[in-house]
């Protein structure tokens, strides 16, 4: 059975699929990645509207976890993702 089988399977909209390999393909060793959401949609040619919605899928279906990254000087910064396998 292959990594994806579930992605595949699941019945997530394709935003969502093409999101999720793209934090797969830039995460680390554990999982852990951090691109910023202007990134991701410049990269896949979406907008931000739709990546969010796409994140926000991904988390509700136990794909990905999101966690807010803060500068020194308590300003917001990129988002950090833990990619998970299997979904809920």
């Amino acid at each position: 059975m292959s990594y994806f089988s579930s992605i595949y399977a699941s019945e997530l909209p394709s935003r969502a699929k093409v999101v999720y390999f793209y934090l797969f393909d830039r995460a680390d060793k554990e999982g852990y990645c951090y691109p910023a959401i202007n990134t991701i949609a410049k990269d896949l040619s979406l907008s931000r509207s739709t990546v969010k919605r796409a994140i926000h899928d991904l988390e509700q279906h136990g794909y990905i976890e999101k966690t807010q990254r803060y500068r020194k000087n308590g300003g917001k910064s990129s988002l950090l993702y833990k990619v998970l396998q299997g979904g809920v």
